[in-house]
């Protein structure tokens, strides 16, 4: 049937289920494109969604469901109007041939149409058909928290892909071309947390015992997916005290054949696998000291999941935060309302299927124009409210981020004397210097520094951050000497930024706008032992966008004869080569 999709890859929502059915199931995977079953993470860009948390419900439950009911009653309506122009058409043909008002009655082909045309009124079966198209279009793009540029199209039978194209002479494109490449890095710090009922000083302390990722910092094959489980490390043990602390200790890596054995599916596998471990910390809580395992199994309760504890809580949280990808879409408005044109005229309209000289082809093709109105409507309403909450993430990511501390590094030479003995009796400072110049080493070396120490060693660098706000304007205004700031600026002759590199070039632009004379950067060469962290199943594509991204905001710095040099080996040296072009 031209309105039913032959995508046999994609998952079919039955069309022999009641319309509401549909609708539900489109509602759970519109709550998962909004992050509302994210509720709990409370860090980075998922605190903008449970802000936004109530909003996007209201629009879900309110504002999308009669907006829906009252573009399908138009599409109902059209359908019931077809079928009683069939009906009427197929009467009057056999009147012309002579049969009488019974026989016409009788005969199955009438039988049929006003059965059909019976049931159409109530008959939800073309609602659900739209609540299927809609649930087609956005799973289809919809990957683990982003939209992947995977433009479908069929071709002999198979499943062919698009790419935008603008008439170039070479076209360089990948899957993530169109996005901000977000996430760098995994953490894989202490997880500590308490609860309002327990004891002031009860904490638990989620850490990791061992983790892949520490090792090469690149994302496993697809099927071997690092997850989080209790330790079996040798000499390690899943759960320990310490003092007031209850420590569980997890391994970040992949599952063995029979671990994974046990959780068939590729779907919410950490999700299930915190399910074991949340039983397994309860027992082995219950052994070591049964007050802790009274005290993480009190109840922590959401309207989606009533029974849910504490410890449930915090292992949803723990989990998403060290392994969740990000990408934020440049214009996910265009993006989507493009391939939903898309959609409509190869999935739902099919003209490749469509015969012009088959009366039931021409039939069916109003009824089609009707459904296509319809998944454009409400698909239109969904894209809108997507775009808005994407497009203020894109706002959040590109707005220039406050500088959190500066601290300056300042050889001695250039540090009025008047300050030398303050310094010489900072006893943070002196341990640095014996760190990096091993001073201790050094004959004529004590503590405190003697003066002539420093008047003897003048290229040591006075760091900033070991001394107070009162200090650093001392030796500022004494560096700047009635000059204006300005001065001293030029008299600084490096600059290191500590941050996300794309935050930190973003922070350059306006300050170094075209002033860089060379740009040297070592990024990882996204092989086997020395990777990233990218998209499952996207490495490369993942790659070249944080690679495009950050160049792409270099070049902004880059002097009119500036060079740019990078360092890179034959794994990714094409896909730079016609990028950087």
């Amino acid at each position: 049937m031209m309105e039913e999709s032959k995508e046999a890859s994609e998952r079919k929502i039955r069309p022999g289920g009641a319309a509401g059915e549909k609708f539900e199931l489109l509602m759970g995977l519109l709550r998962e494109l909004f992050q509302l079953d994210k509720g709990d993470l409370d860090f980075g860009l998922y605190r903008v969604m449970n802000m936004k948390a109530a909003e996007i419900e209201a629009f879900l439950t309110k504002d999308l469901l009669p907006q829906a009911k009252s573009g399908l009653s138009r599409l109902k309506a059209g359908q019931v109007e077809l079928l009683a122009f069939d009906l009427a058409r197929e009467t009057d043909a056999l009147k012309r041939v002579g049969l009488d008002n019974e026989t016409i009655e009788k005969a199955p082909l009438i039988v049929e149409l006003r059965a059909k045309h019976k049931s159409a009124v109530e008959d939800a079966a073309t609602e659900g058909h739209v609540y299927n198209h809609l649930y087609q279009f956005f799973s289809r793009y919809y990957d683990g928290g982003d939209f992947m540029s995977l433009r479908r199209m069929k071709a002999n039978g198979d499943t062919s892909y698009l790419i935008p194209y603008n008439g170039e002479e070479v076209k360089l494109h990948w899957a993530n071309a169109d996005q901000y490449y977000i996430k760098t890095t995994e953490n894989f710090s202490s997880y500590i947390f308490g609860h309002e009922n327990w004891p002031a000083q009860a904490r638990v302390r989620f850490e990791i015992a061992a983790a892949d990722t520490e090792k090469d910092n690149i994302k496993a094959q697809n099927g071997k997916d690092r997850r989080f489980v209790l330790t079996t490390r040798q000499g390690k043990v899943p759960l320990s005290e310490d003092g007031n602390q209850l420590v569980v200790s997890f391994d970040h890596r992949p599952l063995t054949e029979a671990e994974a054995a046990a959780l068939p599916g590729n779907n919410n596998v950490q999700a299930r696998l915190n399910e074991e471990t949340h039983e397994s910390i309860l027992q082995l809580a219950t052994k070591l000291d049964p007050v802790w395992a009274n005290r993480l199994a009190l109840p922590a309760p959401t309207e989606c999941d009533p029974g849910r504890t504490v410890l449930a809580r915090h292992l949803a949280v723990y989990t998403a935060k060290n392994s969740f990808d990000y990408f934020i879409h440049k214009d996910l408005r265009g993006f989507l309302h493009r391939e939903l044109d898309l959609y409509l005229k190869t999935e739902i309209m099919a003209l490749d299927d469509f015969d012009p000289d088959n009366a039931d082809d021409q039939a069916r093709l109003s009824r089609v124009l009707v459904l296509m109105s319809a998944v454009r409507g409400i698909g239109g309403k969904i894209i809108e409210f997507l775009a808005q909450l994407e497009d203020f993430h894109k706002s959040i990511w590109l707005k220039k981020k406050f500088v959190l501390e500066t601290n300056y590094g300042i050889t001695l030479d250039k540090v009025p004397e008047s300050l030398r003995a303050e310094i010489a009796a900072n006893a943070a400072q002196v341990d640095e210097w014996v760190e990096l110049y091993a001073l201790d080493e050094i004959t004529g070396f004590t503590t405190p520094l003697p003066a002539n120490f420093l008047r003897d060693n003048p290229h040591m660098v006075v760091d900033t951050r070991h001394f107070d706000r009162d200090f650093t304007d001392r030796l500022l205004i004494a560096l700047a000497d009635g000059a204006a700031v300005a001065s001293l600026e030029e008299d600084l002759d490096g600059l290191l930024v500590h941050g996300e590199n794309f935050q930190a070039l973003t922070l350059l632009q306006e300050r170094y706008c075209n002033q860089v004379e060379c740009i040297h950067i070592d990024p990882p060469y996204n092989t086997q032992t020395s990777g990233f962290m990218y998209k499952n199943g996207y490495q490369h594509s993942s790659w070249l966008s944080m690679m495009e991204n950050r160049i792409r905001a270099s070049v902004t710095v880059l002097s009119e004869n500036g060079s740019f040099l990078c360092h890179i080996d034959e794994n990714e040296y094409e896909r730079l080569y016609f990028m950087v072009d």
